[in-house]
């Protein structure tokens, strides 16, 4: 009954992500914005209130990294990043997520956070933290209907040995300045450096014409609500029961 329960699970998600990549396909030719592996920041306006604030946002970055070491690894909480790092050098430190708001987190980083609220259609925002050494391997997000936007809050020298790889085209990070680009492709990123990465990382909805914006709308909110954010909202919120437990009293 077990195998016969799991084919069935399997033979739901595979028609689950068929009918995904349908709409995605909907999703693209109503794009506003190039279809394109990058885009231009400009793009969208609030891209540069962010980098304008950026020196904000690393100070509070600053004080996070104090408990680098008890901060989860990605694969910890999102457990679908396990086919792509399996080990302790890509650690996260989450403000958003699907409707899941760390408010722990948010209250740690209140500057940072007041100012990813004011984001049109972010869905998710966290600090992304690369250790020295660390490759993430290549992969595609899931879905289209999102593009993914990283601002450099601690980018180390040599500046072209960290960069992203997005579709095959490749950029390098700058301490406040952005980068906007669909995960879609396929990417992966590096750090060849002695130094940590460390950007903001957030997935916006992607600028739509109607119907496609209202039906990409619906689909978020559809995700918000899925096993796989519920797993993830679980194993946070169990985190920030370990990290108060071992902060309390602390800097």
């Amino acid at each position: 009954m077990a195998a016969i329960g799991e084919r069935v699970g399997e033979a739901g998600l595979q028609a689950g992500a068929a009918a995904l990549r349908g709409f995605e396909r909907f999703v693209l030719r109503s794009s506003i914005v190039p279809t394109t592996p990058f885009l231009d920041p400009a793009l969208l306006p609030w891209t540069a209130t962010l980098e304008a604030h950026w020196s904000d946002i690393r100070a509070e970055l600053d004080e996070v990294l104090v408990r680098r070491d008890d901060l989860p690894n990605f694969q910890d909480i999102s457990t679908d990043q396990a086919t792509i790092t399996d080990d302790d050098r890509w650690k996260t430190f989450f403000l958003y997520g699907y409707g899941f708001k760390s408010e722990p987190n948010c209250a740690r980083c209140p500057r940072t956070t007041a100012l990813v609220e004011a984001v049109p259609g972010m869905t998710t925002a966290m600090f992304s933290i690369l250790s020295p050494g660390k490759h993430i391997e290549a992969h595609r997000g899931p879905y289209r209907g999102v593009l993914r936007y990283h601002l450099g809050l601690r980018i180390p020298e040599p500046n072209d040995a960290a960069g992203i790889s997005v579709g095959g085209e490749i950029r390098h990070w700058r301490e406040g300045a952005g980068l906007l680009f669909d995960d879609g492709y396929e990417h992966f990123a590096w750090n060849d450096t002695d130094g940590l990465r460390v950007v903001l990382f957030m997935d916006v909805m992607r600028p739509l014409r109607r119907p496609a914006a209202d039906l990409n709308r619906a689909l978020i909110k559809a995700i918000a609500v899925s096993p796989f954010v519920r797993d993830a909202k679980r194993r946070h919120l169990a985190w920030e029961r370990r990290f108060a437990a071992l902060t309390e009293g602390g800097p």
